[in-house]
């Protein structure tokens, strides 16, 4: 599908004053102005994100009472269980609280459900089994704030419960002991966009504050603060939260304790992951490298494994963890493709690609732990809404459903209004799950599909590319990659700068690599300078590649590779296509 590539604008005035009160080079200048930092404080504090910038965690509504509750639950050795999300988020905030409640003598556990069997969050069997197990506390982590018939069967049952989220709230909230969330109505607190795992990270700060009787913490519990940075920013990254403020502090900072980590799981987890030799690690590592072998444990209903990695303190048991959870990883890119390749031929059968408003898609055995993974490839690959649903082989269960967004669709709001065919559903806009009776689908199909068509434009049903400038690749040098970096790190709504380059020749023969051939790289030459590209995801155009005898267009993100200590640059491919298709349709200023 053709999409529109859109050069971001910029004010060469304001470029230019951007230069000279910030002292940045005109690069530097033009990304942050595209990105609507233009003003002097505001440019210092992104650029060198200082340590001084985390917020103090008393701004946080109601975490004076979480954390008196929490250091009173210790001295009376009562048992305490942290209750975690599944996600990565979810297991890097439980084993912050976990880790760091052990420094200072709690009798503390930890509780994961099962994404498979016992579904998100907090659950009525979970507290009573919990009660079982003889707990006097909960904790949540990235979970809780929706919970209010569970905290209200906890508090019957004589558990206190101490909910720390940051996700959407009812307009009810528990009556836990204390609501720890950066969103509540009321709250003061500066910045909306803290993960699961940075709220966790800001409750062991005040429950460290108030153990050292100071606002200064000792000098013990200090450092693991530095440690627990690092696990706050694996969950920061995973959880596609904006990197901006906070949250660019939590990962710059987190990423070199990462690095330097005396944590055995987390030591293990980067040997793995074949990042503990790199002398500086980046967001793209934890995206890329640590999170997505955290999320296939849970994904494949392991989670737990996943906190004891993150908790142990054997060697031995690191490396074996490490190890199983790198292989199911493994297990689940295998699932993913397989569903992913089912899924696709199910489009290219049953559904016009082109012109269907959305595709919802269903088949036995397809592993509940990827179809989300799946929903989201074929929604950015098609730019329409998915939905894919998983039956069990035998046809007792009702089916599984989720769903990933695109064209401006919100999911909730579709689902609400194809209730009547669902015996369930949840989420978000851009994010949702559902329950469903075999005999519902088709109606439920069509519903969902006529939703979508009265909800969309032509606009949203055409792709977008945001591009942040036209350059020649000879541009493209270490040292404007070193200027680059000072952005860093890059994410959500801090995305890797993408550019576009026109008229490029293919140098060489596509190939493709990885396992299953789902990559894709080749060479491109301008001005006598050629280019190593790699495209993710994208092995399926190898033919298409090849096909070409002209020049072609890039738009791209540029990196630095370095092997064997030569550092090179290299072009990520974000889109192609041949020169002559550029069209003033296909290529326009916003």
């Amino acid at each position: 599908m053709d999409r529109i590539w859109q050069i971001i604008p910029h004010d060469v005035a304001v470029v230019e004053r951007l230069e000279q009160v910030a002292k940045v080079s005109p690069v530097i200048a033009q990304l942050l102005a595209a990105r609507g930092i233009t003003d002097g404080s505001q440019i210092r504090s992104f650029l060198t994100a200082s340590m001084s910038d985390l917020l103090n965690p008393s701004l946080l509504p109601n975490i004076a009472e979480g954390a008196e509750a929490v250091i009173e639950a210790v001295r009376q050795k009562q048992k305490i269980i942290v209750f975690g999300d599944y996600d990565c988020d979810g297991m890097s905030g439980t084993a912050i609280l976990v880790n760091g409640l052990r420094m200072i003598g709690a009798d503390v556990g930890y509780y994961i459900p099962n994404r498979l069997e016992d579904g998100y969050g907090l659950s009525i069997d979970a507290i009573e089994t919990l009660k079982q197990r003889q707990t006097d506390l909960i904790i949540t982590v990235d979970c809780g704030v929706a919970s209010i018939e569970e905290v209200d069967r906890a508090n019957e049952l004589g558990i206190n419960v101490i909910v720390t989220d940051h996700h959407e709230m009812r307009s009810e909230l528990p009556r836990a002991v204390a609501i720890i969330h950066p969103n509540l109505d009321g709250s003061t607190y500066p910045f909306a966009g803290l993960c699961g795992a940075g709220v966790a990270f800001k409750l062991l700060w005040s429950i460290f504050r108030l153990e050292s009787s100071s606002e200064k913490v000792r000098p013990d519990l200090k450092e693991f603060l530095v440690e627990a940075l690092g696990l706050a920013s694996i969950g920061t990254v995973a959880d596609v939260v904006p990197l901006l403020e906070e949250n660019r502090v939590i990962v710059k900072h987190g990423l070199n304790s990462l690095r330097r980590s005396k944590l055995t799981g987390v030591r293990s987890l980067l040997e793995v992951s074949k990042i503990g030799d790199k002398p500086a690690l980046g967001a793209d590592d934890i995206g890329f490298g640590i999170g997505p072998r955290l999320n296939a444990a849970g994904r494949l209903g392991q989670a737990q494994l996943g906190v004891e990695l993150l908790t142990t303190d054997s060697t031995e048991r690191a490396t074996s963890l490490a190890e199983y959870i790198d292989g199911l990883n493994s297990s689940r890119d295998s699932l993913e493709r397989s569903v992913y390749l089912a899924a696709t031929k199910q489009i290219k059968e049953t559904f016009d690609a082109e012109n269907d408003p959305a595709f919802v898609l269903d088949g036995a055995g397809w592993h509940a732990g990827v179809i989300g993974i799946v929903a989201g490839r074929i929604a950015e690959k098609y730019h329409r809404p998915t939905v894919i649903i998983t039956w069990d082989n035998l046809g007792m269960k009702p089916g599984m459903g989720s769903a990933r967004s695109a064209g401006g669709i919100r999911l909730n709001e579709a689902f609400q209004a194809c209730t009547d065919q669902l015996l369930s559903h949840g989420g978000h806009a851009a994010a949702a799950g559902l329950k469903i009776e075999k005999e519902n689908i088709d109606a439920f199909r069509a519903e969902f599909l006529e939703y979508c068509s009265a909800e969309q434009t032509a606009e949203s049903l055409q792709p977008l590319i945001r591009i942040d400038a036209e350059v020649q690749l000879s541009h493209l040098t270490l040292q404007t990659m070193e200027q680059l970096d000072q952005m860093a790190p890059f994410g959500q709504s801090n995305p890797r700068p993408r550019f576009c380059a026109m008229g490029l020749t293919i140098s060489g023969e596509p190939k493709t690599m990885g396992g299953g051939d789902r990559h894709l790289t080749f060479g491109v030459r301008q001005d006598n300078r050629t280019f190593r590209v790699v495209a993710f995801g994208k092995g399926e155009q190898k033919e298409e590649l090849a096909a070409v005898t002209g020049e072609i267009d890039l738009v791209f993100q540029p990196v630095i590779n370095e092997f064997r200590g030569l550092k090179k640059v290299e072009l990520h491919l974000v889109d192609w296509r041949p020169s002559q298709a550029v069209s003033n349709q296909s290529l326009v200023s916003a």
